[in-house]
């Protein structure tokens, strides 16, 4: 499972490592298509996990982060070209305003914006799926039980209230995670979750704890074929080599 967030240009070093630039993800796309690699639907992934399915060899999901505005701008139309679904979660009290929850934490204050919803409604009919990111982007490790029952459960009250369908998933903010935030996703009617941890998904993973890829927008298209090879967010050359190393070391016993 791939993670990406903004998709747009950016200001700054933090801004970098969350922001892909447009070219930069054409090229991602077409590399893993040339590859042989197709994104699968979110539908397909779960009913793969369950061994209701089975998927082409090389199939990845996609993911998205925040609902910026980017991916309807500039990600979208590739992945129409490709005919490749792909998945957004969405901070549900912010749509149609912007990253709120960065400003603190950008150097340089600047917030982006978020896509609205008449955006939301024309990427439903080009293969978008879209779930819950919570309300307002907390660290939900941080907040009472009335409070994670309202970014949990508002969200999901939100987001179907705009789709009309129901909204089955949630990718953690943050990623941050713990026992009692896990249990309050289930109580909330979740029947998943993602989390931002690596590695690679297999049929016995926790369904509240699904694995994803952190892509940066600083990755070439070869750190990201290294990154899924071996299911780490670490693509460089150096870990390549320790991936190796270890393995002649394994084989020789010492």
């Amino acid at each position: 499972v791939l993670m990406y967030h903004r998709v747009g240009t950016s200001n700054n070093e933090w801004e970098s490592r969350y922001c892909i630039p447009p070219e930069q993800f054409a090229k991602h796309m077409r590399h893993l298509a040339k590859r042989g690699m197709r994104a699968c639907s979110l539908t397909d992934f779960f009913a793969w996990l369950e061994k209701k399915k089975t998927l082409p060899e090389g199939s990845f999901l996609l993911t998205f982060d925040d609902g910026f505005l980017g991916v309807y701008e500039h990600a979208a139309p590739v992945l129409q070209e490709l005919n490749w679904p792909a998945t957004v979660f969405l901070v549900s009290r912010l749509i149609g305003k912007r990253d709120e929850w960065t400003q603190t934490q950008n150097p340089s204050g600047t917030t982006f914006p978020l896509l609205a919803a008449e955006h939301i409604r024309d990427m439903r009919k080009s293969g978008f799926e879209f779930h819950s990111h919570t309300r307002l982007h907390p660290d939900l490790t941080t907040l009472t039980g009335g409070e994670l029952t309202e970014e949990l459960t508002g969200s999901r009250q939100d987001l179907e209230d705009l789709l009309g369908e129901k909204v089955r998933y949630l990718a953690y903010p943050y990623g941050r995670l713990n026992e009692h935030v896990i249990n309050a996703t289930r109580a909330a009617g979740y029947e998943a979750a993602f989390s931002t941890q690596p590695g690679f998904n297999r049929h016995n993973v926790d369904p509240f704890q699904i694995r994803r890829l952190d892509i940066f927008g600083t990755d070439s298209a070869n750190i990201l074929s290294r990154k899924i090879y071996f299911g780490s967010n670490d693509g460089s050359w150096l870990q390549t080599c320790r991936y190796y190393k270890d393995r002649v070391v394994d084989r020789l016993g010492i």
